[in-house]
């Protein structure tokens, strides 16, 4: 067990923070960590956006399914997947030129574009996470930047081929932490051998064995008969998957229109 397993294996998503400032230095560091990520084709297809004024981040306090953290948070970073700078590199380079002289269509990014330039951003992302970790801050993940496409493509200005796919907020913990770690599935039923195993009625029952326990007898929401039914209801039924999801196709319908 070396410390950067330590690391990892000891962090925990942190979302009340210290009223305390996170120096330059280490501004400087947990950028610099995302910089250093792996990124398909060494393009860095990703824009990182460092949020630092306050009106914006009670915007996003709002507008990210209500979480008064992200306004409190001292460091607010947005990870866009970005082929645009790519894109405008190809046009002042002559591209769509080339392609007229050659005879060839001006291939524009598409859906693999995408999910490549969001594979980079979430990369990145996971850099910063384990860097601030190691410098004894802590963060989390808020996965609600990609609702309300609109509202965030008006406030961040963000251009055509651009679409926000996650955020992280980041800060000092207010005191040590304490506590159990959040459970996880046992690694049999997340790493299958050489190809997709379907999981059984018992290997379900094994998997969630955990998450039943730590649950405890806490009442399932609305009208929820076991924890299956409970999880449905609390996030692939709820109101901000449904705008998750609205928002999401409205974001590809732009990135892919022609």
């Amino acid at each position: 067990m070396n410390d950067s397993l330590k690391t990892i294996f000891n962090r925990k998503s942190l979302r009340t923070f210290a009223d305390k400032d996170i120096c330059k230095e280490d501004r400087k560091l947990l950028l610099k960590a995302a910089m250093r990520a792996p990124t398909a084709g060494n393009l860095m297809s990703y824009t990182i956006i460092d949020v630092k004024d306050q009106g914006t981040k009670e915007i996003l306090a709002e507008t990210c399914d209500n979480q008064p953290m992200i306004a409190k948070a001292p460091m607010v970073l947005i990870f866009l997947a970005d082929m645009q700078r790519l894109y405008d590199y190809f046009e002042y380079s002559g591209v769509p030129d080339l392609c007229k002289k050659t005879g060839t269509s001006y291939a524009k990014p598409r859906e693999g574009d995408f999910l490549l330039a969001a594979n980079d951003a979430i990369v990145a992302a996971e850099n910063v996470v384990i860097a601030a970790e190691s410098l004894g801050l802590g963060s989390c993940y808020i996965g609600d930047i990609i609702e309300n496409f609109e509202t965030h493509r008006d406030l961040l200005k963000l251009p055509r081929w651009t679409f926000p796919v996650t955020m992280l907020i980041i800060g000092h913990p207010k005191q040590k932490k304490s506590g159990s770690m959040t459970t996880r599935f046992p690694t049999e039923f997340i790493v299958h051998e050489n190809s997709y195993r379907r999981l059984s009625g018992q290997d379900f029952d094994r998997m969630f064995h955990d998450t039943r326990e730590h649950f405890g007898n806490a009442p399932y929401i609305k009208n929820a008969e076991n924890l299956g039914q409970h999880i449905y209801l609390r996030k692939f039924s709820s109101d901000f998957m449904i705008e998750m999801r609205r928002s999401f196709k409205a974001g590809m319908k732009v990135w892919l229109e022609e």
